[in-house]
């Protein structure tokens, strides 16, 4: 799983860690009474290492992903007339369809944003610039929102329009959001951050940087739709409306010059397809770059698109692909038309229209409406595809931003395993629906993909635990704690300390050989306040217990201790632990380290 902060999955890389008990007064959040008398892992490791098996090892190897099903889960945002999100429905309000056909809900929990993993964690600093009480913890992002404006199609009206409701929506981000602002163009781009007046800065400075030059009055007038229609698809129609075009602006209807002015709009067209590809292929690349640079941060993930919409003839695949790639990743695209209420002037915006002079207007007025229809379908498409929405035929953009960008009050999380599901990597059509549904609107992903490939028990292990990584849900099927230490051996370097503590007694053991045995997975993952990977550790825990250790010497438990070299800052912690039948656990923390 290669890592990198442009985009790729993060590869969980492997360093030697030690197993340590937990030192009285460092305990956060969940401090749990130590006992003298209570052996560490490393100790019982030790202990046992002349003995056949030990009773306790720890190893630790590379980890590597691949795409697994199991659990297909699904979030769900449900608003009542007003636009209010809903949070008072319960699991048997909701119908879920796996391509039509109805699921048993097996996993369901109602969520707020801003309240899941906000919690108190106490840290202490030993070192030469220590302070004399426990840091304040950070706010721990939760979700991330990237605005991607397509400053390649937008026209300078719409852009200011649509810059001046995006600072607005800015002011209603709550702290534990993380937002970026990323172009089509590449320029002018701001990567993750909560720091609201670069936001602003960034947004005020977005400029048109278009490819097409839309010089006035043009011979023959020519779109991209027009283009693509004559070039591509061989269009009679189209062809002879832009060669009566040029016959007369560039032969003075001389109809001797009929074919000269057929050979001009052919060549026109040829030039304005070259262009307009280019442009739709920067805009794609741009919003497959930014699903990619999404889909590694770990918590809810969401873009929204800003543009008046491109055509993409030809390149359906590529389209597929990003929507793959966002439902893969748990990536939600939205869009908002920029363009507002759209109304078709026939002979009005010289850089969309050709003279109603030299064909009929009611062809004109075709042409206007097909092409600004198919502006609008691939925002369209993937809003759809990827469980978001797409505004469009309204001028109150405000309000459109609202509606996207702003996190819900409440969210559902809907979770159910697929039935005799077939391994063809074939997408799968869902569909939440809600009981008494004429009076809610609901949002969700719509679909997903099964795998290609049977899964190697010890592959899908890996697929559950980098989705709990990339996720921010907390769960706890095991009796696992997490807490953290750090020091400064200097004012520019620290030290952190993550311990995963573990009930061992409360683990599920099977019999063998008169041992008590169990394996623990523990995956220790540090982001930085905005999200980007900055380290992780694997550790496989490998138990090996006596009757007469279990019941009398694990005492509170074990404290499994990893630790990382870091700067001063702020960081989330992620810990995430699966055990051989399939329990997980997965907790949050937040370490501030001035």
């Amino acid at each position: 799983m290669p890592c990198s902060a442009n985009g790729r999955r993060v590869m969980l890389l492997v360093a030697a860690a030690a197993l340590a008990p937990l030192a009285p007064g460092k305990a956060a959040p969940h401090p749990r009474p130590q006992s003298a008398s209570a052996p560490s892992a490393a100790t019982v490791a030790t202990s046992a290492s002349t003995q056949n098996p030990p009773e306790m090892s720890s190893h630790d190897s590379p980890t590597t992903f691949q795409v697994n099903v199991r659990l297909v889960e699904v979030r769900v945002v449900v608003r009542d007339v007003h636009g209010d999100a809903v949070g008072n429905l319960r699991k048997e309000d909701f119908q879920l369809f796996d391509d039509r056909k109805p699921q048993a809900i097996t996993q369901f929990s109602v969520e707020r944003p801003g309240f899941e993993v906000a919690r108190e964690q106490k840290t202490t600093d030993k070192g030469p610039a220590s302070t004399s009480g426990p840091a304040s913890p950070p706010d721990i992002p939760e979700r991330y929102l990237a605005y991607l404006f397509d400053d390649v199609h937008l026209v300078f009206s719409d852009l200011a329009q649509a810059r001046e409701a995006a600072e607005k929506n800015l002011r209603s981000l709550r702290p534990t959001d993380r937002a970026a602002l990323f172009t089509t163009s590449g320029q002018n781009q701001l990567d993750f951050t909560d720091d609201r007046e670069k936001l602003s800065d960034a947004l005020r400075r977005l400029l048109p940087r278009p490819i097409i030059d839309n010089t006035p009055n043009p011979c023959p007038k020519m779109t991209y739709y027009l283009a693509d229609l004559i070039a591509n698809k061989n269009d009679p129609r189209a062809l002879a409306a832009v060669t009566s075009d040029a016959l007369a602006c560039q032969f003075n209807n001389d109809p001797r010059l009929q074919n000269a002015a057929q050979a001009v709009a052919e060549s026109t067209a040829s030039q304005w397809l070259t262009t307009g590809d280019a442009e739709t292929h920067l805009a794609l690349t741009s919003l497959k770059e930014t699903v990619r640079r999404v889909s590694i941060l770990p918590g809810q993930r969401s873009i929204v698109l800003v543009s008046p919409g491109f055509l993409t003839p030809q390149r359906e695949s590529d389209i597929e692909e990003i929507a793959d790639r966002a439902v893969r990743g748990n990536v939600t695209i939205s869009g908002i038309d920029a363009r507002g209420l759209y109304v078709l002037v026939p002979g009005g915006d010289i850089s969309q229209q050709i003279p109603s002079s030299t064909f009929a207007n009611v062809q004109e007025a075709q042409y206007q409406q097909q092409s600004a229809t198919a502006d609008s379908d691939v925002m369209a498409f993937l809003a759809d595809a990827t469980g978001g929405a797409f505004v469009h035929n309204t001028n109150d953009l405000a309000e459109g931003f609202r509606q996207l960008a702003s996190a819900p009050e409440y969210y559902y999380l809907l979770g159910f395993a697929p039935q005799k599901l077939k391994l063809n990597g074939r997408f799968h059509n869902l569909k939440v629906t809600v009981n008494g549904g004429e009076k809610y609107s609901v949002r969700a992903r719509r679909g997903y993909f099964a795998p290609k490939q049977p899964s190697a028990p010890e592959l899908e292990a890996k697929q559950e635990i980098e989705d709990a990584v990339f996720s921010q849900e907390e769960v706890h099927e095991l009796p696992i704690d997490l807490h953290t230490q750090f020091f400064k051996p200097s004012d520019t370097d620290a030290k952190l300390t993550v311990l995963a503590h573990v009930d061992v007694k409360q683990l599920h053991f099977h019999k063998e050989d008169g041992r008590n045995n169990s394996d623990l997975t523990i995956v220790y993952v540090i982001f930085d306040r905005n999200g980007n990977f900055v380290s992780a550790i694997e550790k496989t825990l490998r138990l090996h217990l006596k009757d007469d250790t279990l019941a009398n010497r694990m005492g509170p438990g074990l404290s499994v201790k990893s630790n990382f070299d870091i700067k001063p800052g702020s960081y989330l912690v992620r810990l995430v632990a699966r055990d051989a039948e399939g329990q997980i656990a997965a907790e949050n923390g937040a370490v501030q380290i001035p």
